[in-house]
């Protein structure tokens, strides 16, 4: 029997043929900025390959590669830097599906995934808020979003991956079936030869959401080094991803308050609540699976914009924060509108029968804002959509404001913000913290995200040039205190090429952490052809 540390790579399918790479002006010029803004993006071609065999065969012959998805990456990752570009959209079928587990390409968006797991009542739990992403790059950035709390990231839910490596390679892995060393390190046993690769030795911060360079741990799973290494080990090309069957029923409640202390209060009474519901299995329990926080300026932009007119919803004037939480019932849970409101206003009373809803209803009693709640039933998705729309308009408000300064202004504004998780019991000392920095150099911003797992997203929103150096110092000058407060700086979109985020790396695990890394990458790209500046930069001297 093989060592159970030992990986098999197999050499790719032959593929007879050569692969077209589109260099007209249109083309190219569409895959040259992604969602962060990031400037000065140039490549000399596209390949669209529909095959891992096509991968395979341009990865062999390139020199330099840079795998893009959706482009939805907030960190430059997408964008190329003279790399040629493997776009992964015709990588977008459908490949197995059973109760429990889905195969898909790299290229299928996740709400292709969402509406063929809708058709079997089955669900992907742990998405990102971006249903446009594709499967393949919430692998390679390790992507999460809102229900972490309850379900974890992407990680927690891959079963098995296809990677094409930087020689041409194939690798198939299911996860269990190659763990590393207990000395630390993989061997590597392919048709290129052997190799040995080093896992790192860094301790990563106890917080659920980890997005910052390659996973490290003792004995760890194969699967886990290429999720989160942002194409930079190899290109993932087939994921299998856990499901849920039947996917619970789940309300929407939209919670605009007017005391930011009493709605972090709520948050941690509904969070405590949700726990004592999973640890007894209690059916009248309250399951929350996330809570996602919007602060005063986030609705501001929301007011500014007409998104709360356009989808009537209830912003008060005097709202300071507000909360979107979703609550999970069970599946074959059968409630009307009338039933609703009747188990609303019997929650009042302390001879109600007890239900999930009772229990919540007096819960936000108790802290007197049942009045200013709304309530999205399980069967009113277009309700549900709305709400999340709300949210959705924020990020969207801030990359709007960013590319017009970018196009009126100058072309060298990008996106500035932060991504950084703390454990929940330092969220508001988190929130307190970024609003002290951006204040303090009068910047604009806005601040939002997951509150449940403590994770937000602080953004400024820059006028100039200045501000985004202003808006620099001031994540750089957060990002060391949240590391102090045994948080991560660099939470679920990644690191890319955002040289903020590249220094947060740097601080994070400090310059040997760093070299750790290169040593792993340069153990499986020796070449440096995969991702070049993506992570850390190509050159270490210059910036470490």
């Amino acid at each position: 029997m093989s060592p159970s540390h030992w990986a098999y790579p197999r050499p790719a399918a032959k593929y007879e043929g050569s692969l077209i790479v589109a260099r007209d002006t249109t083309t190219v010029t569409s895959f040259l900025e992604d969602a962060a803004h990031y400037p000065n993006g140039h490549t000399a071609g596209v390949a669209r390959p529909s095959s891992e065999a096509e991968v395979a065969a341009f990865v062999q012959a390139a020199r330099r590669v840079l795998p893009v998805g959706a482009q939805s990456s907030l960190t430059g990752g997408a964008t190329p830097m003279g790399e040629l570009i493997v776009a992964t959209d015709r990588l977008d079928r459908i490949l197995r599906v059973n109760d429990s587990e889905i195969t898909v390409e790299a290229g299928v968006p996740l709400v292709v995934l969402r509406d063929t797991l809708a058709r079997r009542k089955a669900c992907y739990p742990p998405v990102p808020t971006f249903d446009g992403a594709f499967a393949g790059g919430i692998a390679a950035t390790n992507a999460a979003g809102a229900a972490t709390f309850k379900y974890g990231t992407t990680r927690d839910w891959v079963r098995g991956i296809k990677v094409v490596l930087a020689d041409g390679s194939v690798l198939e892995l299911l996860r269990g079936q190659v763990r590393a060393h207990p000395d630390g390190f993989f061997e590597f046993h392919g048709p290129n030869g052997s190799k040995r690769v080093p896992v790192p030795t860094y301790r990563m911060p106890q917080v659920p959401k980890r997005s910052a360079g390659y996973f490290a741990q003792p004995e760890m799973d194969l699967v886990d080094l290429f999720i989160g290494s942002e194409g930079t080990l190899g290109i993932i090309t087939e994921i299998t991803y856990a499901i849920v069957s039947p996917c619970p029923a789940t309300c929407a409640i939209w919670l605009p308050m007017s005391d930011e202390t009493a709605a972090l209060v709520l948050v941690e009474t509904l969070r405590q609540e949700a726990k004592n519901t999973w640890r007894t299995n209690d059916p009248c329990g309250i399951d929350v699976t996330a809570i996602e926080y919007l602060d005063c300026h986030s609705l501001d932009l929301v007011r500014q914009d007409g998104i709360d007119r356009k989808h009537n919803v209830q912003i008060p004037h005097d709202s300071v924060v507000a909360l979107l939480t979703q609550v999970e019932l069970p599946s074959d849970t059968t409630l009307t509108a009338e039933s609703a409101y009747e188990q609303i206003e019997a929650s009042l009373l302390s001879t109600a029968p007890d239900t999930p809803l009772v229990r919540l209803c007096r819960i936000l009693s108790r802290a007197g804002v049942l009045d200013r709640v709304e309530l999205a039933l399980p069967q009113n998705e277009l309700r549900q959509q709305q709400l999340f729309a709300i949210r959705e308009a924020v990020p969207e408000a801030v990359n709007r404001r960013v590319g017009l300064v970018k196009r009126n202004i100058s072309a060298k504004v990008k996106k500035t913000a932060a991504d950084m998780i703390v454990p929940v019991s330092r969220f508001a000392e988190s929130i307190n913290l970024f609003q002290k920095a951006f204040e303090q150099r009068e910047l604009d911003y806005a601040i939002w995200g997951h509150v449940s797992d403590g994770n937000v997203h602080p953004n400024v929103i820059p006028k100039s040039n200045e501000d985004v150096k202003k808006g620099q110092e001031a994540i750089l000058e957060c990002g060391e205190e949240i590391i102090r407060m045994g948080g991560c700086p660099l939470a679920e979109h990644g690191v890319g090429r955002n040289p903020v985020k590249q220094t947060l790396l740097r601080r994070l695990y400090g310059k040997t952490g760093v070299e750790q890394m290169r040593r792993v990458k340069a153990a499986l790209d020796p070449e440096g052809k995969l991702s070049p500046g993506v992570l850390f930069p190509e050159n270490p001297v210059a910036t470490e």
